[in-house]
């Protein structure tokens, strides 16, 4: 099979305008992004999507391959769909799965996405894969910027919010507290149906591209990850996560 890896990315944000190429410890964090997946031995290729100039410079100034796309997306999965068609264009080769590795997520290890793609190996039903990781505390539980979810018995997605879910109000002990992490396998058609599919009133009312699967009536998979990783939505996050990567294992092998 053959599986690639897409790195979504753009300067425009509301939070944090110019974060992809924002530094820490001297490289952008888009670099990290794109170093970390290339460790990735599941992966045939990494690929970053842009809109911007600027990010397609710095990619080829690391010899990383750059797809140009439209500058409308207002999802990341738009983006990596349009990206993966160019690429499949390009090379004349289809591809079976992509995942889809958002631009904010510098802590990643190779391993995140190596667990997050063998389900996808194992069982040909599923068409969609998200990692998830334990919440450390009430205040990471009421941050509205990570996104929670619930999961059934069998780690498939119940749902996913920016509230904190499920509720601790009732006054139990203790409650499963998940996050998301945006590492995310697709089955290539369906990465294609999902884009053609309308935005639904959850995903727009949560601002959550995994609720318009469980909208249409189809399972994301969930994969719980051991490795502590925080994306970067703000300032502050960039500073917490420079912090925490500051004896970083991986870095060692492509700081220069």
């Amino acid at each position: 099979m053959k599986v690639i890896g897409i790195i979504p990315a753009r300067m425009a944000s509301s939070r944090f305008p110019g974060k992809p190429l924002a530094k820490i410890h001297g490289i952008p964090m888009v670099g990290h992004v794109y170093f970390r997946s290339k460790m990735a031995k599941i992966l045939d290729d990494v690929y970053l999507a842009t809109c911007d100039k600027e990010i397609k410079e710095y990619t080829e100034s690391i010899n990383g391959k750059a797809i140009m796309t439209s500058d409308k997306h207002e999802r990341a999965s738009d983006r990596t769909a349009e990206a993966m068609l160019k690429i499949e264009k390009e090379t004349e080769q289809k591809i079976d799965i992509v995942v889809l590795i958002q631009g904010d997520e510098p802590m990643l290890v190779p391993e995140m996405i190596e667990m997050a793609v063998k389900p996808m190996l194992k069982d040909e039903s599923i068409l969609v894969v998200n990692l998830m990781t334990p919440l450390k505390n009430v205040k990471e539980h009421e941050d509205p910027n990570e996104i929670k979810v619930v999961v059934d018995k069998d780690n498939f997605a119940l749902y996913f919010s920016r509230e904190p879910i499920p509720s601790r109000k009732k006054g139990a002990k203790e409650i499963p507290m998940l996050k998301q992490v945006c590492i995310i396998p697709f089955r290539r058609d369906f990465l294609l149906e999902f884009s053609r599919l309308e935005p639904t009133p959850l995903e727009k009312i949560e601002s959550v591209d995994m609720l318009r699967i469980l909208e249409y009536g189809y399972r994301v998979k969930m994969v719980e990850s051991k490795y502590e990783t925080y994306s970067v939505d703000t300032p502050e996050d960039l500073k917490r996560v420079e912090g925490k990567m500051r004896n970083d294992f991986l870095i060692r092998q492509y700081l220069k």
